[in-house]
């Protein structure tokens, strides 16, 4: 069976294993990217989920043992711009009500962390009630690559972050192991890889434990966190008012992380740069709940794709690879407060994402 944007029925299984509802992505060619009709299959068993008195708890996790899930498929939003359609609002809309859906899902909604966790992997899993991380989940929101700002709820989650930790991973996209996911509240709970079959078996089991008694029974302390040493200087650096200082302030310090950091900085989306850092800190200062930052990252994703922002920099590392985007705004004197308030500002009432918190 495949659907009209090309979903076989076999990229996403869903079933329900005793007590557990179980969603598996299953594009492991693909490193799992989230498909449109991925996000409606979602919502749609979730939502049926809800009132079915067999599903006790929703666990999620990703075919192919490299990745729960790389990201959105962005190659088909690039694609279908170019035949004039409208998949990417579309998708952005079905995909951030569904992070919302997850973030207040009435039960326990596991997702199993392992593998590469990007993007909007992020947005399915960094939400959920019990966020599992393994030996080798890789976490990140490197969105400033291609143009975007960390959208899926992003920005809450960075905003959240321990002191300046979101500004540090959301500017420059490095990526956290299990320790540093655990530390900048993106996971909760370390299991290692061998335990994983059991864990899952005794979720499923009807007459198992309760959810917080088997993750405690599964649980023990990951390997040591690589970025978490650093919050200090972080703190010191990324406090800066502007990217224009955090780069400066960079380019000043003699750890020996920040010459590799002012490279990839150099590289980014110079207008992404300033709207990631500038949605950090209105999400941590004025947001109150999830749907905010979803309502605030849905203006800055949908103009940046009618800018062409993220269209030119998947074109450049993932269509033509040349990894040579021409931006444009090259420069960060090039984003004056005029154009970020134009990306900052509300939408048409129509146009809006209008979520609103529960």
């Amino acid at each position: 069976m495949t659907t009209q944007e090309g979903m076989q029925a076999s990229d996403i299984i869903i079933r329900k294993e005793g007590r557990a509802g179980r969603i598996t992505l299953n594009r492991p060619q693909a490193l799992n990217a989230v498909t449109h009709d991925q996000v409606v299959a979602i919502e749609k068993a979730l939502d049926g989920w809800i009132d079915d008195e067999d599903v006790q708890l929703v666990m999620l996790d990703g075919a192919g043992g490299k990745a729960l899930c790389a990201g959105g498929d962005v190659i088909s939003l690039y694609k279908n711009r170019a035949d004039g359609g409208d998949l990417a609002a579309r998708f952005w809309r079905a995909e951030y009500r569904l992070n919302a859906m997850i973030n207040r899902y009435p039960k326990p909604y596991v997702a199993m962390m392992n593998g590469i966790v990007m993007g909007g992997g992020i947005g399915l899993s960094a939400h959920g009630s019990h966020r599992i991380v393994s030996d080798n989940s890789m976490l990140a929101m490197p969105e400033t690559m291609i143009g975007l700002i960390p959208d899926v709820g992003g920005l809450w989650l960075l905003a959240h972050a321990p002191g300046y930790m979101g500004e540090y991973f959301g500017l420059l996209g490095e990526r956290m192991g299990a320790a540093d996911a655990l530390y900048a509240n993106f996971a909760d709970t370390f299991i290692a890889r061998e335990k994983q079959d059991a864990f899952i078996s005794a979720l499923a089991d009807p007459e198992g434990d309760p959810i917080g008694v088997s993750v405690a029974a599964f649980a023990s302390a990951p390997p040591p966190a690589v970025h978490a040493s650093r919050q200090d200087e972080i703190d010191r650096i990324f406090a800066a008012p502007t990217v224009e200082d955090i780069k400066a302030a960079l380019e000043a310090s003699t750890a020996d992380w920040t010459e590799h950091a002012c490279k990839v900085l150099s590289v980014r989306s110079p207008l992404a740069l300033k709207l990631t850092l500038a949605g950090i800190r209105q999400v941590r200062q004025k947001a109150r709940a999830l749907e905010d930052s979803l309502n605030l990252e849905y203006r800055l994703t949908t103009r940046l794709y009618e800018s062409s922002e993220f269209l030119e920099g998947v074109r450049a590392l993932l269509i033509d690879k040349d990894k040579a985007p021409k931006w444009t705004l090259p420069t960060l004197d090039a984003v004056d407060e005029e154009t970020l308030a134009h990306y900052l500002a509300p939408l048409t009432k129509r146009d809006e994402l209008g979520l609103s918190a529960q």
